[in-house]
């Protein structure tokens, strides 16, 4: 019996030390109780080990010995040093942020307060602390995310890309053609439609590719660069999430429980309201050649006055005069094929396609920032050879266009890292887990009204943060633990998540599909959000009452129809009214 004992005590002691070791995969998660002030600890990343002798050296003196974190005492949790944790003050910089980009016209002032408004919450007013975070938990680790730089690296590549189809005379002769095969406004703008509903890969890839090659055609229209934006923003992130093989796809996919992503995705494309809404409403538009608030206004100077921007083109040094009898069509055409092709493969690359797994479950496993870099690289080598064998341009020009595509995207890096960084702050105040615990009160004694209050929690929530993927990624999983997925509900609840995220992040000055949809019409920021901001808010509020029909009748087949026929009478009203005014 004592020999047995002896055997039994070195192997207790291991068990006892490995629970110890993994506290957060057994042990009890106080970030999951309403009203939470744990993060996880910073110095040990929630393992509850020391990091110093991984809990393996007993007289390791960082950990007194005992094998685990000095700071959270091996409960893998520490309270936040922040007294606006999880509280609704975590939403007020995005707030602050968003509200001076509308009054002042100018961005990137009104990101940068946002963030340093967010810096000192966190750190309780203090001046140390603020700047402190402001820069090392915000600026510069945005900037030391590899997705981040990914995003990045690819918005450089395309930027030398729509450089060297400027000087190869690609894109002119691309206007030169469409002028005699789209033969007016409603033809250029509905081509752009149909671009960006065919490249639904990726937003980001959608906005960049759609714009490079459409600006010729709707330049040649006088269509304004604000509707362009729009039509770019508009068939960027709603076609990306109603299409199974998107990036988009491939998130909810990861976000959602009990590895059915792809199903509830399938399942819940009738009832994502937002996104079919919205093109239904921009093909009523074009169609009816009615326009309404500021969009109306660029729409007219550029109709009559020939004046594009309706004010600043911060991508004027873009704009370079080519030859016009220079380049064909295929310089420009055959390298967004290539750029594409490249793209889908790198895309299926980081998904493991060639490593063996299928199509479908490499796109869901994908990784957009490595895929689209490594598919835009690919594309830029391609070009710059293709350019080379035609004698479109010298060695030394094409080279030039790498700084060239670099100051171009400038603009969009700038407030591209200044949303990142705005959404590190946010993050770091708990604002998710704030919305978590309002989604959760919200949902007792409303079950039929709930789609709806989904999807507006989604929208404030997303165009707070900037983030759609942030936003599904939260509400998703609660939802699954509301409702059992047998239930019509469900369904329609995991739309409304999707649809909210999506239409948070059309309008959010701050969202990176904002952004990218601004870079690839060249158009002003500020402007575009403006611009577009009515056209989103009024497809919003058809979708709003569409997800109410839709909790009382969880059928697509009624509420699909019945929400496409309010959004057509409301376009028709929209319509009526304006030619009144005017």
């Amino acid at each position: 019996m004592r020999n047995l004992k002896r055997r039994l005590l070195p192997l207790l002691a291991l068990l006892v030390l490995f629970m110890a070791m993994t506290t957060t995969a057994f042990g009890y998660d106080p970030t999951q109780e309403a009203g939470t002030k744990m993060i996880e600890c910073p110095d040990c990343g929630s393992s509850t080990a020391c990091m110093e002798c991984f809990g393996l050296d007993e007289a390791c003196e960082s950990c007194g010995g005992e094998n685990r974190c000095a700071t959270c005492q091996g409960s893998g949790y520490v309270e936040s040093p922040s007294r606006f944790y999880n509280t609704a003050w975590a939403l007020l910089p995005p707030v602050i942020a968003i509200a001076l980009a509308l009054i002042t016209k100018e961005v990137y002032s009104s990101l940068f307060l946002g963030i340093v408004v967010g810096g000192a919450l966190y750190a309780n007013f203090g001046f140390e602390g603020t700047v402190l975070h402001v820069f090392s938990d915000g600026v510069v680790s945005v900037l030391s995310d590899s997705y981040n730089v990914g995003i990045l690296t690819f918005l450089v590549i395309l930027g030398t890309m729509v450089c060297l189809m400027n000087k190869a005379g690609g894109s002119a002769a691309f206007g030169r053609w469409a002028q005699t095969h789209i033969k007016n406004r409603v033809g250029a703008q509905l081509a752009t439609v149909l671009l960006g509903c065919l490249i639904f890969v990726d937003d980001y890839f959608n906005c960049l590719t759609v714009g490079s090659v459409m600006r010729p055609v709707t330049d040649k229209y006088k269509v304004s660069r604000a509707k362009l934006a729009y039509l770019i923003d508009a068939t960027a992130a709603p076609i990306c999430i109603i299409a199974p093989i998107s990036s988009w796809a491939a998130a909810v996919a990861a976000f959602a429980e009990d590895g059915q992503g792809l199903n509830l995705f399938i399942r819940a494309i009738p009832f994502n309201f937002y996104a079919i809404l919205t093109v239904v409403m921009m093909v009523g538009m074009v169609m009816m050649k009615s326009e309404f608030g500021l969009m109306r206004i660029h729409e007219d100077n550029a109709k009559t006055n020939g004046d594009l921007f309706s004010g600043k083109n911060p991508y004027a040094q873009m704009d370079e005069d080519v030859a016009e009898d220079k380049g064909t069509v295929l310089d420009l055409v055959l390298p967004i094929v290539v750029l594409v092709a490249f793209c889908v493969i790198g895309m299926i690359y980081s998904g493991g396609f060639f490593s063996g797994a299928g199509f479908v479950e490499a796109f869901s496993n994908s990784d957009a920032s490595v895929g689209l870099m490594l598919g835009s690289a690919f594309a830029l080598a391609f070009t710059f050879l293709y350019y080379f064998l035609r004698k479109s341009m010298t060695f030394r020009e094409m080279m030039s266009t790498i700084p060239e595509g670099f100051k171009a995207m400038v603009p969009a890096i700038l407030i591209l890292t200044f949303a990142w960084s705005l959404k590190a702050m946010t993050d770091s105040l708990g604002a998710k887990y704030f919305v978590r615990d309002f989604v959760q009160q919200s949902a007792a004694g409303m079950q039929m009204f709930l789609p709806a209050i989904v999807f507006l929690i989604g929208c404030l929530l997303a165009f707070a943060t900037g983030t759609s993927w942030g936003t599904f990624g939260m509400l998703i999983p609660i939802v699954q633990n509301v409702f059992s997925m047998d239930n019509p509900l469900a369904i329609v609840c995991i739309s409304a998540c999707m649809a909210g995220a999506v239409c948070g992040d059309h309008c959010s000055p701050i969202s990176d599909t904002t952004i990218m949809a601004s870079a690839g019409a060249q158009c002003d920021h500020v402007n575009h959000v403006s611009t577009q901001l009515p056209y989103a808010i009024t497809a919003a509020a058809v979708s709003f009452v569409s997800y109410i029909i839709a909790g009382f009748v969880p059928n697509a087949f009624i509420a699909l129809p019945v929400a496409v026929a309010l959004m057509l009478a409301a376009l028709f009203v929209i319509k009526t009214v304006t030619a009144k005014k005017a």
